[in-house]
């Protein structure tokens, strides 16, 4: 095996990856002994955010559509979570599934207009006012809902156990989330994803080769609402009240944020985004302001001198970082320079 992999340079690469996945894996699971219990709640908003992130540059970057229904999929899958778990009391993987189904309900639900051909700035516009009339529902709703006083969430158990301290909440969280990025990996290397991004690259021609197209957007639309669905879920345990100025316009800016600063069109670019516009409120906490204006700075920082976001940057300082089954965009200065 080490011979084979000393002559094999994708080998070594492979070696190489494993080694580091492994190392950052266990850096992650350590986490938890290195914290406080707002450090680790921060760190547990980080892995909600992740999730929030993938889920919508899978519409905005790799079936290249401007949707703004990122929130509105993010308070179903809360309402739903919080709902189920003090109406019905079922355990919390129960409702967090239902919660991702419905997400991938209502995304598909969504996708429809874009099925018949409102595409774009239209569909972005269509989106947005689903989300606001979902948040009007949200505050009317009150005998289910709990009104614009939003809905107490209990502490959620998990086989008889009940999660109240950070680190469990954590341990639950990393596994889910884990889970759901290998598998839109898995899904991006697939037919279905090589579909859906040639379908952003140019639908008539991939709809030439006789790919059904639309069927694609539905696909790409219920994926992301199912991961958005399942990541509402987990935030509605983690602040324990689900209110409806939790899913506005600001949320919706702020996942955007999330994809344009990591970077459109990769799922490294969703982490770092994430990573980084939920960690730097937290840096500037005891001067008031400065962190609207930092993040301000770095999104224009990053249109202006990194189109391609963190994970452009990353994948120039180290190669061997580039997402094999998508590389993303490219920018009209990298066409320039070929």
């Amino acid at each position: 095996m080490t011979a084979r992999a000393e002559g094999n340079p994708a080998a070594r690469r492979n070696i190489r990856r494993w080694l580091v996945s492994a190392c950052v894996l266990a850096l992650l699971l350590a986490l938890p002994l290195a914290t406080n219990d707002y450090t680790q709640y921060v760190a547990n908003l980080v892995v909600v955010d992740v999730l929030v992130a993938v889920g919508f540059n899978i519409v905005i970057g790799y079936l290249g559509q401007i949707a703004f229904a990122n929130a509105a999929l993010f308070g179903l899958g809360a309402y739903c979570t919080g709902i189920l778990l003090v109406r019905s009391g079922l355990p919390y993987p129960a409702a967090l599934a239902a919660s991702g189904l419905l997400g991938a309900f209502a995304g598909t639900i969504v996708a429809l207009p874009a099925r018949r051909g409102i595409r774009f700035f239209y569909l972005g516009i269509l989106t947005m006012a689903i989300g606001e009339l979902l948040r009007w529902s949200y505050i009317h709703a009150d005998r289910l809902t709990g009104g614009s006083t939003g809905l107490e969430v209990p502490v959620p158990t998990l086989a008889g156990m009940p999660l109240q301290s950070q680190a469990s909440l954590y341990y639950v969280f990393l596994a889910i989330c884990i889970l759901l990025l290998l598998g839109t990996r898995n899904l991006l290397r697939s037919r279905i994803g090589r579909a859906i991004i040639a379908t952003r690259e140019n639908e008539l021609a991939t709809a030439a080769l006789g790919i059904p197209t639309a069927w694609y957007f539905v696909l790409a639309f219920a994926w992301s609402g199912l991961i958005v669905g399942i990541a509402g879920g987990m935030f509605a345990v983690l602040i324990g009240r689900v209110i409806p100025e939790s899913f506005n316009l600001v949320q919706l800016v702020q996942h955007f944020a999330f994809v344009i600063v990591g970077g459109v069109g990769s799922l490294m670019g969703s982490i770092l985004g994430a990573v980084l516009l939920t960690i730097q409120p937290e840096l500037f906490r005891g001067f008031p302001g400065m962190e609207e204006i930092f993040s301000g700075l770095v999104i224009v920082f990053v249109l202006v001198f990194l189109p391609g976001g963190l994970a452009g940057l990353a994948t120039r300082l180290i190669p061997g970082l580039a997402e094999r089954y998508y590389r993303g965009p490219r920018t009209a200065a990298a066409r320039d320079e070929g």
